[in-house]
């Protein structure tokens, strides 16, 4: 998400920040494996590190998740990206996009944070090999000035990384 796009969101309903601070503290008490919040005081916006599962081509690696929280939320999915550098990754965009169906179309508000990191880290623990998407080139082209993922019309056609 851009800074101007960031700066001009409204702000979080009170049912969105009332889940918010459920699911911080479920995090904090129980957070799930291979996962660590960075702790700011921005409700909004989270920073996740994310560590590559052992035994997979990820094994040692460490990522960060940016997960941006809409104002309806869990009404409506957050948007998550990989920070720079990205894994590379079939499902993976070089400008941190991901392709994940649970993402966008089969968003549901049953489905937590830490839902969607366990999602992420299958996702990336299944990969047979490390490589951007065949169209990575054109679609990172395409979302320059700031596009957001959630704005992409995705195609969810391999279930097989």
């Amino acid at each position: 998400m851009s800074s101007s796009s960031a700066s001009s969101r409204k702000a979080l309903s009170k049912i969105a920040c009332n889940r918010l601070q459920k699911e911080l503290v479920e995090w904090q008490v129980n957070p799930p494996s291979g996962f660590k919040h960075k702790v700011t005081d921005n409700l909004e916006r989270w920073v996740i590190e994310v560590n590559g599962a052992a035994g997979t081509l990820y094994t040692n690696e460490t990522y960060q998740l940016q997960v941006d929280f809409p104002e309806h939320y869990p009404m409506e999915a957050p948007q998550v990206i990989f920070l720079q550098p990205a894994p590379l990754h079939p499902h993976i965009y070089s400008n941190g996009h991901i392709c994940l169906d649970i993402l966008y179309d089969s968003w549901s508000p049953a489905m937590t944070v830490s839902s969607i990191c366990i999602s992420i880290l299958s996702m990336l623990s299944s990969a047979t090999v490390k490589q951007c998407p065949e169209d990575n080139d054109r679609y990172v082209k395409n979302c320059r000035n700031g596009r957001s993922p959630k704005q992409t019309r995705w195609w969810f056609h391999d279930d097989k990384v």
